[in-house]
């Protein structure tokens, strides 16, 4: 079974806060989206396979909401082109529905394809 991921991945033309959403700290600032998963540049390398408890911030309030929360697993982990930053993949685990529906409009409203 390959692990590559099928879905185009999309940049959003804002640098979204992501978060730990027991403890509000910042885990890094999205680089791009799909509706599987997504990634992140950190100051933090993380262990692959580990499930994070997140939260991300958005860009203006959508369906009533200011955030979004999930659970994803991190898919890999190294270093950017910054050296100081790592980018980090990672996996949807559980989103719920309403969350679902404004990652889509995120990528739609917000996306640009390279």
């Amino acid at each position: 079974m390959s692990d590559r991921r099928t879905l185009h991945r999309r940049h959003l033309i804002y640098y979204l806060k992501v978060l730990d959403r027991n403890t509000d700290e910042l885990l890094g600032h999205l680089v791009d989206i799909t509706e599987e998963g997504l990634m992140i540049v950190s100051e933090t390398c993380y262990d692959q396979g580990l499930l994070m408890k997140m939260k991300m911030l958005l860009p203006r309030e959508i369906e009533g909401k200011e955030d979004i929360e999930f659970d994803a697993q991190v898919m890999w982990c190294r270093r950017d082109v910054n050296p100081s930053l790592f980018g980090v993949g990672f996996k949807f685990e559980y989103v719920d529905v309403l969350s679902r529906q404004i990652i889509f409009e995120l990528i739609h409203e917000f996306g640009f394809s390279d």
